[in-house]
């Protein structure tokens, strides 16, 4: 009796689905830049055609070509660096002295319970107040020069910073504060060695807002009274009709606080390089 021996087919490696290879080719820094610069040429082209067809006002929208004339002649004029410089260096300013202070004051209150439940609710009822509100304040009370933008840039910061920075000492691991009193550690200690540098990444992660709200403050200080800045450039264009100039300051904006989050990128990654090993992998589903 003979008996036949079937070999089975070679096995075959699976093929990844096309979806899968087609995200693949995308999701790399080239890819993800040519998806970005597509979706706005996209978005521009049909602004663009929509004002030739009739369908949207140029008057009321302004239009991409009046955009970029419009940026180019203030670029060559040098009042747009001229501006946007001023504008830069009142945000910046402000968003340090706010960050530093705001973030320095609300890890001292760590040290005193008593004191952080004693002042919580007049922080409360101050960062309930709009900003904005305080503009008129502001400029009758330090004039119309560069310390009133400033002043605004910190009222907006400095107030965000505290709070993250409290509620980032709030929230410091106890057990290892516990741990280190119990190995004879002071309280000077536990905050220097525990306390601080559990709050950094916290206090790291408030840079990415309060850098927008440093522009904010700079630019609502300009719309009030200046001479000079993005804020003036763009309040005196919308008081003569001229949205082309508007959109060249707002896009202007848009570029500025672009640049300025990945400059706090950069930072956050070079000062807690562990926290980007921890969270560099995510799970894709």
């Amino acid at each position: 009796m003979t008996m036949t021996i079937q070999t089975s087919a070679p096995i075959r490696a699976k093929r990844k689905p096309v979806r899968t290879r087609k995200r693949a080719t995308f999701d790399t820094m080239l890819g993800r830049a040519f998806l970005q610069i597509a979706a706005i040429a996209i978005f521009f082209g049909i602004w663009e055609a929509g004002v030739h067809a009739g369908y949207i006002s140029a008057f009321l929208m302004g239009s991409p070509s009046g955009i970029f004339a419009s940026f180019y002649q203030k670029l060559l004029s040098g009042e747009l660096l001229m501006d946007s410089w001023i504008t830069l260096f009142e945000a910046i300013l402000g968003f340090v002295i706010g960050t530093i202070f705001g973030s320095l004051f609300g890890l001292a209150l760590w040290y005193s319970v008593f004191v952080a439940k004693l002042v919580e609710p007049f922080i409360v009822a101050i960062n309930s107040v709009p900003k904005i509100a305080l503009a008129p304040i502001v400029v009758l009370w330090f004039g119309t020069g560069l310390i009133s933008k400033v002043a605004l840039a910190v009222s907006l910061t400095a107030l965000v910073a505290l709070i993250a920075a409290y509620q980032a000492a709030k929230d410091a691991d106890v057990d290892l504060q516990s741990l280190m009193i119990s190995m004879g550690a002071d309280k000077h200690q536990v905050f220097f060695k525990a306390v601080v540098p559990s709050t950094l990444p916290a206090i790291i992660a408030t840079f990415r807002i309060n850098i927008g709200f440093g522009l904010v403050g700079a630019v609502v200080g300009e719309f009030i009274s200046s001479q000079r800045g993005l804020g003036h450039m763009i309040f005196n264009a919308s008081s003569l009709y001229d949205l082309n100039s508007v959109w060249v300051g707002l896009f202007t904006l848009m570029i500025m606080g672009f640049a300025l989050y990945y400059v706090i990128d950069i930072i956050e990654r070079t000062s807690l390089p562990w926290k980007q090993a921890t969270t560099s992998h995510q799970v894709q589903v």
